[in-house]
């Protein structure tokens, strides 16, 4: 059973939250909690798939900060950020602590919220799928080695790209955003630099569902394929070693 933890001190919207989350994953188990103590404890003895919190609790203002420090000290959760602190201000600092997401109360629908917590968890399916995969074929992914020279792609685009001998099946915008990728490997291509490879449908869910095709694409030829890492709330990095996150 996939479980989730809401760290909100306010119960009208604590509530609300959980609503939307059950609604959007049935079956799905939904812990409260609305001090940083419970929190904290729950977190040292919990393993959730993802915990959704405020910054803001009580007259903490910044007990969030603490305990997403926890949370990467213990289980490295993704962390989805739901505040009503500035989004301008707060975001950089969101993304220093390697929080996944970021939304602004009063700024956002329903459907944005959903949108966001469902894709952070598809991330995390996918990530325990593909290290269960290795653990069944007898493989560690730290011990995966593949270099640069194991891609080959057209210039001008006109050619599906090829790995490891073989053709890579790719609509047009995946190519792009491919070749986006593996030009700067080892650096973050950010998502607005992706949006700029895309001719419509230029926002972060649809950059994401691109990237998930293009992995899709390689594991089908290459199970192992772990190279493309998702870099929370900045965008997405090619890396040469194979130790990627999904």
């Amino acid at each position: 059973m996939v479980k989730v933890a809401v760290i909100e001190d306010d119960m009208p919207t604590s509530n609300q939250l959980k609503t939307w989350i059950e609604a959007a994953k049935p079956g799905i188990q939904v812990d409260q909690w609305f001090s940083r103590d419970d929190a904290e404890a729950a977190i040292s003895r919990e393993n959730y798939d993802l915990v959704v919190l405020d910054i803001e609790l009580g007259r903490e203002r910044h007990a969030g900060v603490a305990i997403i420090n926890a949370i990467n000290k213990q289980h490295a959760t993704p962390v989805l950020v739901v505040s009503a602190m500035p989004a301008t201000i707060y975001r950089s600092i969101m993304k220093a602590l390697d929080a996944w997401d970021y939304l602004q109360k009063a700024t956002f629908e329903e459907a944005d919220f959903i949108e966001t917590f469902l894709e952070i968890l598809r991330s995390v399916r996918e990530r325990k799928q593909h290290k269960e995969s290795l653990k069944e074929n007898g493989k560690d992914a730290a011990k995966t080695s593949v270099t640069a020279d194991q891609l080959s792609m057209d210039p001008l685009r006109q050619r599906t790209p090829i790995w490891r001998g073989q053709r890579i099946n790719l609509p047009l915008t995946a190519q792009r955003i491919l070749a986006a990728l593996f030009a700067q490997r080892g650096q973050v291509v950010s998502y607005e630099d992706l949006y700029e490879v895309v001719k419509s449908g230029r926002n972060r869910d649809n950059i994401r569902k691109h990237v998930s095709t293009i992995r899709d694409a390689f594991r089908e030829i290459d199970p192992d394929f772990e190279c493309i890492e998702n870099v929370p709330m900045r965008g997405f990095r090619w890396v040469d070693d194979g130790n990627g996150r999904t």
